[in-house]
């Protein structure tokens, strides 16, 4: 398939993907959600060896990436040393309860389960910041030779969907062909299916999102009035795999969606609602280990090591909405407009900066057809407040970014290309409707 690779701006007109299968995304900060609980519960040594007593049952559950499990020690307060790299996927099983969400799994209309979201979460180190990058589910990319969870080997190929490395050979291969696109090494990740999302935002206890026009769309089921809604159970998994009816009606659209879901989970995260009342911690903590046990939640061994799981928290819980930023993946369309193809030279612009050390400067905007816009700010609570939207019309602030092996910092800001689109979780976006 021949492909536009100037960083032209995208044909707003074209749809993306025809699968038909339900695609959450919840489980990259759901996934995040729990970990957080786990540290936040350490404060005190009580709760700190509570919560490791119950996490650390997932341990022996762990998928091997490539980086070797360590031992099980209880709990420290000392957050990770250096940076982190941790790949969170949703897939679409069939398996159980799942199918019963999914009209594909229904009709026998699907091969196997797929990584339909892939998001890889970066933690850089001093200064602490997040990035998380996006991967559109049908951007055509090389997926190199995998071993299955069954053993199984796979051959490698040049051309095929991301989203089908997942069924190749699980988790770990994924995790290898996100390495072999962006050349980063990943130590953690984690898998979560429907249900799973479902259980995790019910524990949480809902996430807000804004919709500036009413939403409908008889795929997903959704027939929203405007404005504030708050999502938990079977409406959070609507709202995340929505396409049609939004933006350009394409994947892309619905990452900008999902981007607005998680950036309103991270500031609920860090209110005083979740991250000060321990009895949602506590049930945070114990869903998690619940989806782990009904196979719901699947972790890299090097992640379901409870005392990691606190330590990347720790990293994480106090850095500014600001430095926390979310991306997609620079693409553009393939032939015939039903998938995309990485525009490898705008994505070594944001992944030279990761390596750098250095804050990025969005330029691309999620209002131009891709399923938000923005509508105000939010500032980051003291003790005991809550975040409250300040409307604004700036253009998306400067956010911020690290390496795994962390050179001397700088405040130079990286200008990203503009088909980089995304957002920080300062910003306060709303879903706009299919134009």
């Amino acid at each position: 398939m021949s492909a536009r690779t100037d960083g032209s701006r995208r044909q707003p007109v074209a749809r993306h993907g025809i699968l038909t299968s339900p695609k959450p995304f919840a489980q990259i900060l759901t996934v995040l959600g729990a970990i957080v609980a786990v540290v936040v519960l350490s404060a005190t040594s009580v709760a700190a060896f509570a919560a490791w007593n119950a996490v650390s049952s997932v341990e022996a559950a762990g998928v091997d990436i490539g980086d070797a499990g360590e031992a099980q020690l209880p709990p420290t307060l000392g957050e990770i040393e250096g940076g982190v790299n941790l790949l969170l996927v949703g897939t679409d099983s069939c398996e159980g309860a799942n199918a019963s969400l999914s009209g594909a799994c229904q009709n026998g209309d699907t091969d196997g389960e797929r990584n339909d979201v892939t998001m890889l979460l970066h933690i850089s180190d001093n200064p602490r910041r997040v990035t998380v990058v996006s991967f559109p589910r049908d951007m055509i990319v090389p997926i190199p030779s995998c071993t299955g969870e069954d053993g199984r080997q796979y051959s490698a190929m040049s051309a095929q969907m991301l989203n089908v490395s997942y069924m190749y050979g699980g988790l770990s291969c994924s995790v290898a062909t996100v390495e072999k696109l962006t050349g980063i090494d990943i130590q953690f990740a984690a898998a979560i299916r429907w249900t799973g999302v479902i259980n995790m935002s019910d524990a949480i206890g809902g996430v807000q999102v804004c919709l500036s026009d009413p939403i409908k769309d008889d795929h997903t089921g959704i027939n929203w009035p405007a404005g504030e809604r708050t999502l938990q159970g079977v409406e959070a998994l609507q709202f995340l795999r929505i396409r049609h009816g939004i933006g350009d009606g394409s994947d892309l659209g619905r990452i900008s969606n999902q981007q607005q879901f998680m950036s309103s989970l991270v500031r609920k995260l860090q209110s005083d609602g979740v991250l000060a009342n321990p009895g949602t911690l506590l049930n945070l903590a114990t869903t998690a280990v619940k989806q782990v046990n009904d196979g719901q939640l699947v972790l890299s061994k090097s992640l379901a090591n409870p005392q990691k799981m606190v330590q990347i928290a720790m990293a994480v819980k106090d850095v500014a909405y600001e430095d926390i930023v979310f991306v997609q993946y620079p693409t553009v369309y393939a032939e015939g407009g039903l998938r995309v193809q990485p525009v490898l030279s705008d994505a070594a612009v944001l992944f030279d900066a990761l390596a750098n050390n250095q804050p990025l400067q969005l330029t691309g905007s999620t209002s131009d057809g891709y399923g938000t816009e923005v509508v105000g700010e939010a500032t980051k609570p003291d003790a005991g407040a809550t975040a409250t939207p300040a409307p604004t019309e700036t253009a998306a602030p400067d956010a911020g970014t690290g390496a795994t092996e962390a050179p001397a910092p700088t405040e130079t800001s990286v200008a990203l290309p503009s088909t980089v689109t995304g957002q920080n979780a300062a910003q306060v976006t709303c879903t706009v409707a299919q134009r």
